[in-house]
């Protein structure tokens, strides 16, 4: 749907300079500036897509790597924003464009998470190991909750309303929202885990697991705390315990049925928001343009030197090589990093900002995308095996 998205705003842009009386561009912009896709996407659609993709994850194999996820999820993170960030930072000045580095640092932290829609879609055909695919899998559903705290704890120094905000209150803020949204999210899935287990009847549980989702992001975001981490650790307490709470084999499917059609409904809605989105208010300039072109080899770099602790972690194992490559390849982002840009405050930095972060959006999905499964074959022969 992303590729439908950007064709849609292509062919009304095009239709519009042929026949400028139709006014089909101008429509097409209010009708997007209506929409506030940050608002739907970040406190609506995203709670849904993680519990989806929650749900369904093997917790057990997730375990076993549990460690090398949560040093992606974190300090990955933090090393990509960073490195971004000061590249950024070169590369705007190299382009003639006068964004600070904090405003560098800010967008560097929205497009550090790679995307569990996009993830979860490409692994079911990606021909690697079961060890190596918990460990994408895993960040991508972690790594959005850290992602948008650094992200938030970045824009509030750029706008300057935590200005005294020193770099431990910061980093413990990052702690407290992490570690406050898992401890919420296992409380609430503990509950609804309880009321599960005394009914038999899937409209129930899914009436049940809908009240999870919503209420557990709105209260974590009323708390103030990440959202996304509280509604992932639901989700795979809901999804490990499946088994003890849902009695029937009807039910079950029932379940299934629902979720998959709601991962379905949401993801194409998603993208086709972020092409509309994206492409129709974005001011293209040559400068920018340029930036973004550069950002998309730094993006690599940058996500190759966020590896380094997962590679620390396993510096004796053989076939690290090809391991890197598929994770470096496999960092695809998606729209939450667009909807995080498209929420910034109206700036000088705002237009040159978004250009670079739908740059990066759209090569990783449409070049890394498409191309990962036939690098995964090429690397790992086709099995999915370790050799």
């Amino acid at each position: 749907m992303f590729f439908q998205g950007l064709a849609l705003a292509l062919l009304v842009s095009g239709v519009d300079s042929i026949s400028a009386g139709l006014g089909a561009g101008d429509w097409l912009r209010r009708l997007i500036e209506q929409i506030s896709l940050p608002e739907i996407l970040l406190d609506g659609i995203l709670s849904l897509l993680l519990y989806a993709a929650a749900v369904n994850e093997d917790l057990g194999a997730l375990l076993k790597r549990k460690w090398t996820v949560l040093a992606l999820a974190t300090l990955g993170v933090l090393l990509f924003a960073g490195m971004m960030g000061l590249g950024l930072s070169v590369i705007f000045g190299l382009a003639g464009i006068d964004v600070p580095l904090i405003w560098c640092l800010v967008l560097g932290a929205a497009v550090a998470p790679t995307d569990p829609v996009a993830v979860h879609a490409i692994l079911e055909r990606l021909p690697i190991p079961d060890t190596l695919r918990s460990v994408i899998s895993g960040e991508s559903l972690f790594n959005d909750g850290a992602g948008v705290v650094l992200f938030v704890t970045l824009l509030h120094l750029a706008t300057g309303s935590d200005h005294d905000l020193t770099a431990g209150e910061a980093a413990l803020d990052f702690v407290k929202e992490a570690v406050g949204g898992a401890a919420l999210g296992f409380g609430c899935g503990w509950i609804a885990y309880q009321a599960k287990r005394r009914v038999d009847e899937s409209a129930v549980e899914l009436t049940i697991s809908l009240a999870l989702v919503l209420g557990t992001y709105s209260l974590a975001d009323r708390l103030g705390l990440s959202g996304p981490i509280a509604v992932v650790i639901a989700g795979l307490l809901i999804g490990s315990t499946t088994e003890r709470h849902v009695r029937s084999d009807e039910s079950r499917r029932d379940l299934r049925v629902v979720w998959a059609m709601i991962d379905a409904v949401l993801n194409a809605l998603l993208f086709l928001l972020v092409g509309l989105e994206a492409t129709v208010l974005i001011a293209w300039t040559w400068p920018s343009l340029i930036a973004a072109v550069l950002a998309v080899p730094l993006a690599l770099a940058a996500r190759l030197f966020s590896l380094t602790p997962a590679l620390l972690m396993h510096m004796g194992r053989t076939g690290k090589t090809r391991a890197l490559a598929v994770l470096t390849w496999a960092s695809l982002r998606g729209g939450v990093a667009v909807a995080l840009v498209l929420s910034l405050p109206a700036s000088p930095y705002r237009d040159p900002i978004l250009a670079v972060c739908y740059v990066a959006v759209a090569f990783s999905i449409l070049v890394q995308g498409l191309t990962l499964e036939p690098i995964g074959r090429r690397l790992y022969g086709g099995s999915g095996e370790e050799q």
